[in-house]
């Protein structure tokens, strides 16, 4: 029998099967027969005409708004896809989430990174909170709640105009407040281009010029991450250990083998691209220069919790002796206020390339 794992996300609970294959997937038939205290809420960009143009154009420079909400309420599913004869335009396009009147977003991303598309280009793959379906149909099960207000916005920063955007956004609506405590969803898009190498270390154990997927503040726990790499040099990049920093910690309490290892694959992830309800490696490249990876890992069944902060990060090559390109967009839930973000890069900056190591670095 297949043992039930119970993870609590914000105001939402999943139900996960383990299966003998290392997949998992939400149980989402043994809530049918519940009653349910919310109303679902659809904010869509269908013609409110009647007609069949479903669509908003997002002209270069210009913000979108597709969802404006009050609260309390929760959002269970969101799903965007975009016409664009833009190349990158996944790296060009950012969505940002703001909640409850905040001034600054707590959801800051290239659209593409945020659904686990790094690399700029469309791929299809499937896990618990994120996929991609055919043809460029991005999808997102984390739930998100807020107490007053919700708002979501894509802006173009690319040079052309998005022709369409087509969205449908789920929401559930409450009649009183959220529980005390309920945590907020967040996401935070970081890039090295490239990441510093260090050649000649051989340790590294306080996690010192590591790749860093989020730095936050306050009381909350980590969900995941998404993680695409160009390789600027021959060889695998993938040597570098996972190193969570828990409440101040000067030594990692959670201390990983290799970034292969923390994606729960082995062995340079043998060739072969796979994607699981929780772990994958949808692109599996090359180990020369100009390979192309993407790589993810939620911690659905054991998020990492913290009370004061936390430093998610990983080495780039053993103890960062490699110098390739990490985008990364990194996954919580905590109380708010949230730390500040990282300036965002700009819109050509973001878009991968490769960038060649001097053989006196290697």
């Amino acid at each position: 029998m297949n043992r039930i794992l119970i993870v609590l996300l914000g105001f939402f609970t999943f139900v996960i099967p383990e299966v003998a294959t290392g997949q998992a997937r939400s149980d989402l038939l043994s809530k049918l027969t519940e009653p349910h205290e919310y109303t679902l809420k659809r904010v869509s960009s269908y013609d409110r005409t009647g007609g069949n143009d479903d669509y908003r154009p997002l002209a270069a420079g210009e913000t979108l708004t597709l969802l404006d909400e009050s609260g309390p309420g929760e959002i269970s599913h969101v799903w965007i896809t975009i016409a664009s004869n833009e190349r990158f335009h996944l790296k060009k396009i950012v969505l940002r989430v703001y909640w409850d009147g905040e001034s600054t977003p707590s959801v800051e991303a290239p659209v593409g990174d945020f659904f686990g598309l790094g690399l700029g280009e469309y791929s299809l793959y499937q896990s618990v909170p994120l996929s991609v379906g055919g043809d460029k149909a991005l999808n997102c099960f984390f739930p998100m709640p807020f107490q007053k207000h919700a708002r979501i916005t894509l802006t173009n920063e690319g040079q052309s105009r998005a022709e369409a955007v087509y969205w449908n956004i789920d929401v559930r609506t409450y009649k009183s407040v959220l529980p005390a405590g309920t945590l907020y969803f967040h996401a935070q898009y970081r890039q090295a281009t490239p990441n510093q190498a260090i050649p000649g270390n051989k340790t590294n154990l306080e996690g010192k010029d590591n790749f860093v997927w989020m730095e936050a503040t306050g009381r909350g726990h980590f969900a995941g991450v998404t993680m695409s790499v160009v390789e600027n040099q021959d060889g695998w990049w993938g040597e570098g250990d996972d190193m969570f920093f828990v409440d101040g910690e000067r030594l990692p309490s959670i201390n990983g083998t290799g970034s292969e290892d923390y994606f729960l694959g082995a062995w340079d992830f043998g060739g072969k691209p796979f994607a699981y309800g929780l772990f994958g490696a949808p692109i599996v490249g090359a180990e020369l220069q100009g390979g192309r990876w993407s790589v993810y890992r939620f911690h659905l069944d054991s998020p990492i919790p913290f009370t004061k902060s936390l430093r998610a990060t990983i080495e780039h090559g053993h103890a960062n002796d490699r110098g390739d390109n990490f985008y990364s967009v990194a996954y919580w839930y905590q109380s708010e206020p949230h730390a500040a973000f990282p300036t965002l890069p700009e819109a050509e900056i973001r878009v991968p390339r490769v960038v060649p190591i001097p053989s006196a670095q290697r």
